[in-house]
Order: structure tokens, then sequence, then C-alpha cells
């Protein structure tokens, strides 16, 4: 077929094509600009073409982009420091995706067992709907049927329990287990929030039994929610943390966060990435630090997400028959349709507003962190006009 395309149809591509962006605007190669509250699915935590990301970005593509490990790279240092200093962790590995924070993260956790000489104890507990990457451990992790599926035998080590169910889990737990694994919001699995007590009970379980407590922050991390982190919210710590998508504001980059004593069997040799911790990610990373971090700016997030939460709210009374509940916490928030999502989502993209598409039938949104109070309405409003538009459809097939 001489029309193919030459990638991979691995993606059901929406047939959009963006030359630029602004903020919280997408302009397409037609020049119709699109508000983006899907942000590269929580990865464009700045919004686009951030001055401060893209001054940084020059600096250092001016001098070095690629050193490798073998070397020492300052960059490396400042931003672990400030990712230290901002959090409960002691260590740093920086990645260049979220799947490879979690392969981090997993195998932190089994060498801290192996080097206290429990190599049996190598098994991680779980949650159905979970999602923690598209690598061979982390699908296995997840435990979903449709990314498991044809992939062979499923990486073992990894069981599942029923979401919140904490009967499940407490049973589920052997002398095999290492850890436990949790997203504190379900990101893929439809914005399912994991309670403040649930967390809770997880930590005091994790102590009880000398498990590692590890938290996939990928997607509900740096500033997502309103904290730096959404463990925050119920005053637990993990052992082990991973990292990615809004840390890089745009540029690939991830990282496994840990207690020392969590990465005290991370000796050299045990892990290793040639591109983690580039310059260029470095220098990105830093300059997303150095907004997130300014005083104001997560209360912000705290401000616009309120009204953006209200607005929400408003519209699942005024329009019954498209939304059946709002969920979710800060600007990580979702929609449960009643009608089926992918109508919704056609509805609100006609509207040139743009979402992501979760499990349990949710439509994500996820604005930039730096959205206005008045570009949280207007996205407001294009969600109304969407959801009148699929009301006046749904009368109309009735009648």
């Amino acid at each position: 077929m001489a029309d193919a395309t030459p990638l991979y149809d691995t993606y059901a591509r929406a047939p959009l094509r963006f030359e630029r962006g602004e903020g919280v605007w997408l302009i397409a190669e037609d020049g119709t600009r699109y508000l983006d509250f899907a942000a590269g699915v929580a990865v464009n935590s700045l919004g686009h073409a951030h001055p401060h990301l893209v001054s940084a970005l020059k600096e250092q593509a001016d001098k070095v982009w690629h050193l490798s490990n073998l070397y020492e790279v300052p960059g490396q240092e400042s931003l672990s420091r400030r990712l230290t200093e901002a959090t409960f962790a002691d260590k740093v590995f920086f990645t260049n995706s979220g799947a490879e924070a979690l392969e981090c993260a997993i195998k932190t956790a089994r060498r801290y067992h192996f080097a206290k000489g429990q190599p049996e104890k190598f098994h991680i507990i779980t949650f159905e709907g979970a999602f923690h990457g598209r690598t061979l451990a982390t699908i296995a992790a997840g435990g979903q049927a449709k990314y498991l599926e044809g992939f062979g035998p499923k990486a073992p080590g990894f069981y599942q329990v029923p979401f919140g169910d904490m009967g499940a889990l407490k049973a589920a737990i052997s002398e095999e287990t290492a850890a436990i694994l949790i997203e504190p919001i379900q990101g893929e699995g439809g914005i399912r929030t994991v309670s403040k007590e649930f967390l809770q009970e997880l930590r005091a379980l994790c102590d009880e039994y000398g498990l590692l407590l590890i938290l996939d922050e990928v997607q509900s991390g740096v500033g997502r929610t309103g904290k730096l982190f959404a463990y925050e919210w119920a005053g637990v710590t993990p052992d082990i943390m991973a990292v990615a998508k809004g840390i890089g504001g745009g540029f690939p980059l991830g990282a496994c966060l840990a207690t020392a004593e969590a990465a005290s069997g991370m000796v050299a040799g045990t892990h290793g990435s040639t591109y983690g911790g580039n310059p260029l990610a470095m220098a990105v990373g830093n300059a997303v630090m150095d907004v997130i971090m300014a005083d104001d700016f997560l209360q912000h997030v705290r401000d616009v997400s309120l009204v953006f939460r209200q607005g929400l709210a408003s519209l699942a009374d005024r329009f019954p028959e498209i939304i059946e509940e709002i969920r979710g916490e800060g600007l990580m928030l979702g929609i449960k349709a009643k009608v089926p999502s992918a109508d919704l989502l056609k509805a609100i993209r006609a509207e040139r507003l743009l979402a992501v598409p979760a499990g349990e039938n949710v439509i994500r949104l996820l604005p930039p962190l730096v959205t206005t109070a008045e570009e949280a309405r207007e996205g407001l409003a294009r969600l109304e006009r969407a959801a009148e538009q699929l009301t006046a459809e749904r009368r109309q097939a009735s009648a």
C-alpha cells in the first residue's frame, strides 16, 4: 500500500496536526487554536513554549548535550538535591520515562531484600486497574489483560488485588512479598483516588510486615494535585517513588526516588542508563523546579482547581444524562460519562478542547498547571457546549 504510514500501527491517532504551542493553547497547521487540557497526558506541566524552559534548553544546547554516566553531571547533583530536600527521599536515579522509573523502583525493592539475605522476597502486590508502563515488567505489574495479551508469559513476581480492598491485600501478603506498589490516583484506570486512610493503612502494613511501599506518582506528581506530590495529602511517606511526566515539562525525563535504606542494595553496576540524567534533561528539570517551587505556585494550582472543580460539579448537576460523576484532585480530574466516553471526547474536541480518555468510561482533564482561572472557565464553557450538543442529540434520537 503506497499510502500506508511507515509508522507502527500501535496508535489510534486523532486527525490533528499541531505546529506550535503557546501556554495552554495548541495551534494546528491550519491555524485552528485548541485549548489543551490534555497537556501531553499530564506531561506539559507548564504549558507550551514556557519562556523559562525554552531559555534553559537553548542555553544548555550551546554547551553539551550528552556525557553518559561515566562522568559527573552537575545538573544531576543540583536536581537530585532539590528533589530530596523537598521530599522523603535521600537518593535519586534519573531515567528517560515513567516506565523506566518504575523499572528502577521494582529493581530497587527486589535488590533491597536480596542484599538483606532474603532473595525469595521479590513479589510485589499491585492493584487492579493500575497502569505502570509498557515494558514487560510494568505490564505485569499493571496486570491488565489488554496490555499483556500476545507478549508471552507474564513476568513473574506480581500479584494484583482489587482496588481499595484491604482484606484481599492482607490475604495476599506472604513470605515472598517484597513491596506494595500503588498510584495515589489511578490515571489510566479512570481517575480513581486512593483515600488518605487507605494510604495510611498501607504505610502501617508495610511497617508491620517489613515491606517497602512504592508509589507511582508518574502522573499525579510534580504539583498536579496542588501539592508537590500526592502522597503529601495523606501525611505518609513511601520508601520508593517513581516520577516522570510533569518533571520534564515536555522533555523526556523520569526519576526514581528512594530512602537511603531502600536504595542500599543498588550498588555500583546493579543498574544504569545511557541517556538517563543527560545535561539537556537536567537543565529542563531544574527549570521546571524553579517554577513549581516558586512562592505561591502550588497555591495557584489549588485555587484554579477549585474553580474548575466547582464548574464541573455544576455541569454534572445540569447534564445528568451526560455526566455521572466528577473525580480526582487538583488539576488531575475526570468526568465519568453516562454516554460512551468516545462520544463525549468527540463532542469536546469539536469545541476545540483537548482531553484524554481513560478506563471506566472516563475522560481525563489534565490542564497545564499554569492555567489561569479565566482559561479554566473557558474550558468549562466549551465542556458545557459539548454537553448541550450531546443532550440534544440524545433527545432527538429518542423522540
